[in-house]
């Protein structure tokens, strides 16, 4: 049952009431998962760890840190919340996408006012979330500090510009090969978590007294209330950053769709400019008839789908903000004011003092922790409008390449980011994209529910608890957003 065909022919029991506003979807049986067990687990799941690696950077290094110092772990309930409702969100994505082989922008761009709109919509969204290279700048200085054994200062400009400008080549080059994108991305995610963690638990382990972490881990779970003044700009960035924050959310169904989830595994992928076979790539998606043995295989491809996102991403970005968070707690004052990258050169230094080696190790991880975001951050920018533009024009299939498409927005993205990166603080603009990021989960939170709603057959919509979290986590990020705004406009 593998044809295209007409709309009524297609909508019938089992299947979506309508396609909206895009053409209607092909109709497949949902390919069969691998048997679930531990070693099928590990060649299945991947898109949580990119997702990992995306999300344990600014947040972990650069706000994390700050908001504990200054306000104590006591309000990391924030943080823990946070997790939890994008943990949420991501499921719910990614049902439609386990369903249609489509991304999450696919239902989006269904519903009114069209597909257009929705793409032109996130496009700027994203690049005013993403289109700032702020990380690039952050891990530029880190890299620059390990090697001279001090941070950079003013006189460090040019040289900070120039390294700067090259860690954004150096993305273009890693995104360049593999195969598809996403198993490149899948490759160097698994390796940047290891290096990281690896580090981060022997330190805290040979350094932070265990009552001090426990102390910290309490922090987590309990809300001892806001102390007075309060910056709500790096309040919403820690509720934001403290999992993937926004864009990364939606762009996960990317991810589960290339690595070839459900019917994922029909529609296509994005080939990498070298090595990357001429995968085709489906405009419209694949959908099954929600019945008998398509029903067996959806519950099995759902337990992947939680094995990678609960215990994986979920898991990773709560253990990257404690151990990050415990550290710095145990060596900087509390109620330091830090800005930019003083939590790093506070606690290279202090750890200087018990080995000189540390100060580099100290640093030289914090240039993998900002690194591995960027990279993140850039694919998930460029796959978005990429994504967006060849959903919603039929011209631009018929002119072009899904992977031409990917790397001409690549390239234009990379020529910006090197302008960028001249233009303001590092600091100053992670804060800004952060908040972007508040603003993009309140709106998408409740179109992720209306998509499930009219696109997915009643026998695969979630629970009312799931649709409620869903509302709660757009609730949540709106009420920082505001408060943010308010404090950027006042």
């Amino acid at each position: 049952m593998n044809d295209t065909r007409g709309s009524e022919a297609a909508l019938g029991s089992g299947l979506p009431a309508t396609p909206g506003r895009l053409p209607a979807w092909s109709v497949a049986e949902l390919p069969a998962p691998p048997p679930f067990g531990p070693r099928n687990l590990l060649k299945v799941i991947g898109p949580g760890a990119i997702m990992a690696a995306t999300s344990i950077g600014g947040g972990e290094w650069l706000v994390g840190p700050a908001v504990a110092v200054k306000y104590s772990t006591g309000i990391f309930l924030i943080a823990t919340v946070a997790i939890a409702l994008q943990v949420v969100f991501n499921l719910e994505a990614i049902r439609y996408t386990l369903y249609t082989g489509e991304p999450i922008y696919g239902g989006i761009m269904r519903m009114w006012p069209g597909p257009r709109f929705w793409a032109a919509f996130y496009s700027v969204l994203g690049f005013f979330q993403l289109g700032w290279p702020a990380l690039a700048g952050s891990a530029a200085a880190t890299l620059l500090g390990a090697w001279m054994g001090r941070m950079p200062g003013a006189a460090d400009q040019p040289a900070l510009a120039t390294i700067a400008g090259a860690l954004v080549v150096a993305v273009v080059l890693i995104l360049s090969f593999g195969g598809t994108v996403e198993r490149m991305l899948e490759r160097f995610a698994w390796t940047m978590l290891a290096v990281v963690f690896v580090f981060l638990v022997g330190v805290n382990v040979a350094v932070v007294p265990a009552a001090h972490s426990w102390e910290t881990l309490l922090g987590f779970f309990r809300f001892s209330g806001l102390p007075r003044p309060i910056d709500w700009m790096l309040i919403g960035a820690l509720a934001a950053t403290a999992g993937s924050g926004g864009m990364g959310n939606l762009t996960v169904t990317n991810w589960i769709r290339d690595k070839g989830f459900g019917m994922g595994s029909l529609v296509g992928a994005i080939p990498s400019a070298v090595g990357g076979h001429a995968v085709p790539l489906s405009r419209v998606g694949t959908v099954f008839v929600a019945e008998g043995a398509n029903l067996a295989r959806w519950r099995e491809w759902l337990r992947y789908v939680h094995a990678d996102q609960v215990w994986v991403w979920g898991l990773f970005c709560f253990v990257g903000m404690y151990l990050n968070v415990n550290l710095a707690t145990a060596l900087i004052p509390a109620g330091t004011d830090m800005q930019g990258l003083a939590a790093g050169a506070y606690q290279a230094e202090h750890l200087r003092r018990i080995w000189p080696a540390l100060w580099f190790l100290t640093l030289f991880n914090g240039f993998w922790i900002l690194f591995k975001t960027q990279l993140g951050n850039t694919d998930i920018l460029v796959r978005t409008v990429a994504d967006a533009v060849w959903m919603a024009s039929p011209d631009t299939k018929r002119r072009y390449s899904i992977r031409t498409v990917y790397y001409a927005v690549l390239v234009a993205f990379s020529l910006w980011a090197v302008v960028a990166l001249r233009l303001a603080s590092p600091f100053e603009l992670f804060k800004v994209l952060a908040n972007m990021a508040g603003v993009v989960l309140a709106i998408a939170g409740v179109q992720v529910f209306l998509v499930n709603r009219r696109f997915l057959p009643r026998a695969l919509r979630p629970s009312v608890w799931r649709e409620g979290a869903l509302l709660l986590c757009s609730a949540f990020y709106a009420f920082f957003a505001c408060l943010a705004l308010r404090s950027l406009l006042g």
